[in-house]
């Protein structure tokens, strides 16, 4: 008896693709949620159900992940694709659960265009009066919210009335109620607002002097917990197990380390890894925030300060966050050539013919980095063209760093390194704009549905 297979049933507006059967006999499966988990059922009242597949939808792309979940191979364009191994796939794209045609049902991906979706918007309607900074006057850029009050200012006008704040030694008050300010943090959902202003009356945007001016001032890049010089309830922050329990107070408030010691005015920021406390020190050269993703971290600033653990006091290790040129890497990052297989495998056995390491080679192209000759505009960070193998970045912008040197790497390779099959590809892109993680005859006929750079052009 063939089997069928279904999804956790979703509300139509949320539908954006399709899984539909070869044979309409059986119903066609829907998947509404960003990440749907597909199982097979021999009927619709069994119990006897597997999962076999995850789709994972690709915002903002006309594409999807599958990943493997069934104990056997599955079927995808006539690729075989393993257990528990990821391929992107697109609307037209051919899915069998199961090693082979025979007993097995065939499904197409329908992707459903945004345009055709029933998705329901709820429109807004706001006076431009309440988006704007209690401080200049102007409509909100880099908008922050404070608390308790939740009044919004400009990042770089409330770090200005807060840089002031602490060179008198006062407690912080909202410039705008007076209340006292106990948390600053950007609000990323304003943003959105304010930009859909700016798009709806372009004679309320700032010159480009007046942003960078604002950009210059700006010191708020993650959430600050600001003191009263009184014992305060500290907000919930999101921590794992292991720091669960624990004091969430800086150890420095506490001791002197490194000849500073907080006070009651100081600001603290929480650690984007341990949720641990550090004091926010901007006059200082060791940095707290992660130039790829501007998250906060308090390797560096501990090891700067001679503090490796202390009981009670989730702190991380220098490991977590240090410069490029201080790290070392053993193995190629899953997420290489966009998590493709074929040519993290081609990449690894061309480092292995050459007689060196994986070190070696990203030292190489850290070098070639730090010279800027790579374009770097296709580099998967934030301020890209500020980094230098001197900056302090997280593991997993150092990951996404080594990806994005790796794909220079392959596309630099000598011909004589690759296999006979990779040569013939000129138009796949090194995992950017490859829609396959097999190689295969099927593949060089589905070419032409990829866009086909210039070979020598940037990524």
């Amino acid at each position: 008896m063939g089997e069928s297979s279904g999804s956790k049933p979703c509300l139509d507006a949320d539908i954006w693709a399709k899984l539909v059967p070869a044979d309409s006999r059986y119903s066609v499966v829907d998947i509404g949620s960003n990440e749907t988990v597909v199982y097979s059922e021999i009927s619709c009242s069994s119990g006897n159900k597997h999962e076999w597949c995850k789709i994972t939808r690709i915002l903002n792309q006309s594409s999807a992940m599958i990943q493997n979940k069934s104990s056997t191979a599955i079927l995808i364009d006539g690729a075989t694709v393993q257990s528990e191994d990821i391929m992107l796939i697109q609307s037209g794209t051919e899915i069998i659960p199961g090693p082979d045609r025979e007993g097995h049902l065939s499904y197409r991906l329908e992707m459903i265009p945004a345009a055709e979706r029933c998705e329901k918007r709820l429109k807004i309607s706001i006076d431009i009066e309440n988006a704007k900074c209690g401080i200049c006057l102007n409509i909100w850029h880099d908008v922050i919210s404070v608390a308790p009050c939740l009044h919004n200012f400009c990042n770089g006008c409330f770090s200005e009335w807060l840089r002031r704040s602490q060179e008198r030694h006062v407690t912080v008050l909202c410039p705008q109620c007076r209340a006292l300010v106990q948390f600053a943090g950007k609000n990323h959902f304003l943003r959105e607002v304010v930009e859909d202003i700016l798009q709806a009356d372009c004679s309320l945007r700032r010159s480009k002097e007046d942003v960078a001016i604002l950009d210059s001032h700006a010191l708020i890049q993650s959430n600050l917990v600001i003191s009263s010089g009184r014992k305060r309830k500290r907000p919930h922050l999101a921590v794992d197990e292991q720091t669960s329990g624990l004091n969430l107070s800086c150890p420095q408030c506490g001791t002197e380390y490194g000849g500073f010691r907080c006070n009651g005015d100081t600001v603290h920021i929480p650690c984007h890894a341990c949720g641990g406390m550090m004091p926010s020190r901007s006059n200082i050269s060791v940095p707290q925030h992660c130039l790829g993703c501007n998250r906060a971290f308090c390797g560096a600033y501990w090891h700067s300060q001679g503090v490796a653990r202390i009981d009670g006091h989730p702190l991380c290790s220098y490991d977590s966050f240090k410069p490029i040129m201080e790290r070392s890497i053993a193995r190629i990052p899953f997420a290489a050539h966009e998590t493709n297989r074929y040519e993290q495998d081609i990449t690894e056995r061309s480092i292995r013919q050459l007689g060196r390491t994986l070190q070696d080679v990203i030292s190489e192209w850290i070098g070639k980095f730090d010279n800027r000759e790579i374009d770097r505009s296709r580099m998967p960070l934030n301020h890209a063209e500020t980094i230098t193998a001197a900056t302090h970045i997280c593991n997993d912008c150092y990951d996404k760093l080594v990806s994005f040197l790796l794909y220079w790497f392959r596309f630099s390779m000598p011909r004589h390194l690759l296999p006979p099959d990779a040569c013939k590809r000129e138009d796949c892109w090194y995992g950017y704009a490859c829609r396959t993680q097999h190689h295969n005859e099927e593949h060089a006929q589905k070419r032409n549905h990829v866009c086909r750079p210039t070979r020598g052009t940037h990524p």
